[in-house]
């Protein structure tokens, strides 16, 4: 079998620790953001170079450092040198292929997520976001610039709501929050889908532009479950990691937030299940037609073996057949093989299985 290159790990045979980018998106220029506020005050810089991040040392402010561009592997390993970050750490952070999952360290905690959505051409994409949640500093890896999180830059900018009164781990969970209410659009999106792909089965619509649909939307459904699923572990993890980084405060709103990844899963595990559904009653659709095609020609071929084995009968050459010579025997021959056929129709209307 031929293995597509692309599809092999890049980092095969290295070291631990050794952080290789395992995406697509390679020619994305490094874009650092930077909000660093307290709940009087609030900083906003964009910077082409980490360098610029480690101005900010200011105990008494929240700093958020949002980088885009995973691709640039040598500016990450500097900004975790810089926060000390663990080696396996950094390889995470710019590894696409990894699962939800949250890691505690000595002095921060790690957390992986993957933010999803449609594009214009109702396509899935995902994205791999990472967290890394200081006593005063979140510290977000994007892969590319475009997220969900403009809503939380403009609370931040105006002081509305509690994240300008709050430590990092109230940021880190309102930026969960809005993926997960993002999780939210895509059930929804998934919904109508399945509903259109219901209607155009019962409505026997063109057969292969259906299975192609089915067939899409079982990727894109396994695609969000895979992302979905191991959050509901992650975020139910965040009320156990220590104090210092996420207070008691903020338990309460974790726990709503777990309730909502509890709710996304379940609900695109039912949408798995229905789009599965769908494919088995469409194989069902398939072999009913394919029944019915049967049907009609074991019909035929049965109306018509009494009346080739007349026309066999009277077809043979032997020169001593007495009906063979009466005045009226075509017409009376085609009588019969008219009734026979007309009674059969009928037999078969009454069996109902016509």
């Amino acid at each position: 079998m031929k293995i597509n290159k692309s599809t092999q790990r890049k980092n095969t045979g290295l070291a631990p620790g050794s952080p290789v980018y395992m995406g697509k998106k390679q020619n994305k220029d490094l874009n650092v953001e930077i909000f660093d506020y307290n709940l009087n005050t609030v900083v906003e810089e964009r910077a082409e170079n980490v360098k610029n991040v480690f101005l900010y040392e200011n105990k008494e402010n929240i700093t958020w450092i949002n980088v885009n561009g995973l691709n640039n592997v040598e500016s990450i390993k500097e900004l975790g040198t810089h926060f000390e970050l663990h080696p396996l750490l950094i390889e995470d952070i710019v590894n696409t292929h990894q699962r939800p999952k949250l890691e505690e360290y000595e002095n921060y905690a790690f957390i992986v997520l993957k933010m999803l959505h449609f594009d214009d051409n109702n396509k899935l994409k995902i994205e791999h976001i990472s967290f890394v949640l200081g006593e005063d500093y979140l510290l977000s890896f994007q892969e590319t610039e475009g997220d969900v999180f403009d809503t939380i830059r403009e609370r931040i900018r105006t002081s509305k709501g509690l994240v300008r009164k709050m430590k990092a781990d109230y940021l880190l969970y309102a930026l969960i929050d809005v993926i997960v209410d993002n999780y939210f659009i895509l059930v929804d999106i998934l919904s109508e889908k399945t509903e259109t792909i219901e209607d155009n089965l019962f409505n026997l619509v063109n057969n292969d532009q259906l299975v192609f649909d089915i067939q899409n939307s079982k990727r894109e459904v396994l695609k969000i479950r895979r992302a979905v699923s191991p959050l509901r572990e992650v975020v139910g993890k965040l009320t156990k990691v220590d104090k210092k980084l996420v207070q008691e405060k903020t338990h309460l709103y974790l726990s709503d937030l777990h309730d909502h990844t509890i709710q996304v899963a379940e609900n695109v595990d039912i949408y798995r299940e229905m789009i599965w559904g769908l494919m088995d009653m469409h194989l069902t659709n398939l072999s009913n037609k394919m029944n019915e095609v049967m049907k009609v020609l074991t019909i035929i071929a049965t109306i018509f073996i009494p009346l080739t084995f007349i026309a066999g009968i009277y077809g043979m050459n032997f020169e001593n057949i007495p009906e063979l010579k009466h005045k009226y025997a075509y017409f009376i021959l085609w009588g019969v093989m008219i009734f026979i056929f007309f009674g059969m129709l009928y037999y078969f209307k009454r069996k109902k299985w016509l």
